[in-house]
């Protein structure tokens, strides 16, 4: 048994060195040149992907590890020192509520909240790393997989106080509040996409076969009637169903007076899109539902305490659908990655020409040396303009492991059955 536990350790500490080696050696030097400027994907998929490993891991930290390490007939006590020692740590801060129910869901938000540190401290991590060195988001991703699985079954044996309850969910929810406000540029960047493409098809569709467009037209219009009645019967149901506190008609009144400024807004402008104004009035009135279900008094919240299945089903779809921005979406090239930055430095460069006024005296023609030049001068602008490009990715998706963190614990709010552990953050977590 003694020699089993030993290659076990000696395996694990291998893969760790290995994987530390192999990063140490991609920031200090790599096969492609560091004068080789990222592209608008360097990174970006890989780093998708991790995400969506985290958030597996915080399913499974969640739903699967938090249960078995109750204090009260865990099996896991039975194992010498460690096991009494994760049950302290996962129990740290829980042990103060008195309903076993709130205990439980205490250690599942701790659970939730480690795979959402370790990721976002990833992430800043790659992002300190792509300001000090822009190739570095394409580099090493076996062992950067490594090193952070290495991180996030780290963060199983570091108590929940005060890293995690007490330090961290407050730093995701100022990250994941500014996630919101980058969440609705990415939907009205999907929504004008989305108008865009099908306005498109119906024209070509109408050069094909006339009056065979309005089928597209007709959809768009579809969606948008399908969003603002979905969204007028959520609100009508709030109104019925969480009135009697002033801060809940606060909340779904603002929802409904802004939802119908936004929209006569769009109508009267010229590049207005109802359809943009339809999904902002969708998900403006998905927050107020967020919102209004988190207030502690349960006189007006018949919610309080439940299972939030519809709460977090939305929290995961917002991620999946903001990671597929962040990984695949063209626009997401231009406000995340180098695209157009080519034709910028050209534009400068022909400038600068014209800055220089016309040649005078003797010109010799020697066209290898200035193509030699010129590529010079642009690999070392696309170098240092890079590196102000390349960490964006790791800032949006450190945004996102917050934003998940707290999708799944409900902002960090303990309730069940009816009864909120702290009345004042379910305050806190509604706004």
């Amino acid at each position: 048994m003694g020699n089993i536990i030993t290659g076990a350790v000696m395996g694990v500490t291998w893969c760790l060195c290995t994987a530390t080696a192999s990063l140490c050696t991609a920031c200090l030097g790599n096969d492609k040149s560091s004068s080789d400027a990222p592209t608008p994907h360097s990174g970006r998929k890989r780093s998708v992907f991790l995400l969506i490993m985290a958030v597996g891991l915080a399913f499974a930290y969640q739903y699967g590890v938090a249960p078995a390490l109750s204090p009260n007939g865990s099996a896991v006590s039975n194992v010498p020192r460690v096991g009494q020692y994760l049950i302290d740590c996962w129990n740290g801060g829980c042990d103060g509520f008195g309903n076993e129910d709130l205990q439980a869901e205490c250690r599942g938000n701790s659970g939730a909240l480690r795979a959402s540190f370790s990721s976002s401290l990833f992430f800043f991590l790659a992002a300190l790393g792509a300001c000090c060195k822009p190739t570095a988001n394409r580099e090493a991703w076996f062992a950067k997989y490594v090193l952070w699985l290495f991180l996030a079954c780290g963060t199983v044996f570091i108590p929940n106080e005060p890293l995690f309850t007490t330090i961290y969910v407050w730093i995701a929810r100022v990250g994941s509040m500014l996630f919101l406000i980058m969440q609705q540029i990415i939907l009205i960047e999907l929504a004008y996409n989305w108008n865009e493409s099908w306005v498109l098809r119906s024209e070509e569709a109408e050069m094909e076969e006339l009056g065979s467009g309005k089928k597209w037209l007709g959809a768009i219009l579809a969606s948008c009637g399908l969003m603002f009645t979905g969204s007028l019967t959520v609100i009508v149901l709030l109104f019925v169903y969480f009135k009697g506190c002033p801060e809940n008609e606060a909340f779904i009144s603002i929802t409904l007076i802004m939802s119908v400024i936004i929209t006569a807004a769009q109508l009267f402008s010229e590049e207005g899109s109802l359809l943009a104004s339809a999904v902002i009035t969708a998900y403006a009135t998905y927050l107020a539902l967020t919102a209004v279900t988190k207030n502690p008094n349960g006189a007006c919240n018949p919610a309080l305490g439940g299972n939030d299945v519809l709460g977090i089903t939305l929290g995961v779809g917002f991620t999946i659908m903001s990671l597929a921005w962040t990984g695949w979406s063209y626009t997401a090239d231009k406000k995340l990655g180098t695209s157009g930055m080519r034709s910028s430095l050209i534009s400068n460069d022909n400038e600068q020409h014209r800055e220089r006024g016309p040649v005078q005296g003797v010109v010799v023609d020697n066209e290898e040396d200035v193509s030699v030049d010129h590529q010079q001068i642009e690999h070392a602008s696309d170098v240092s303009t890079a590196s102000l490009q390349t960490w964006k990715i790791n800032v949006v998706l450190l945004l996102i492991s917050c934003w998940f963190g707290m999708a799944l614990t409900g902002w960090g709010s303990i309730e069940t059955n009816g009864t909120a552990a702290s009345p004042m953050l379910g305050r806190v977590s509604m706004w």
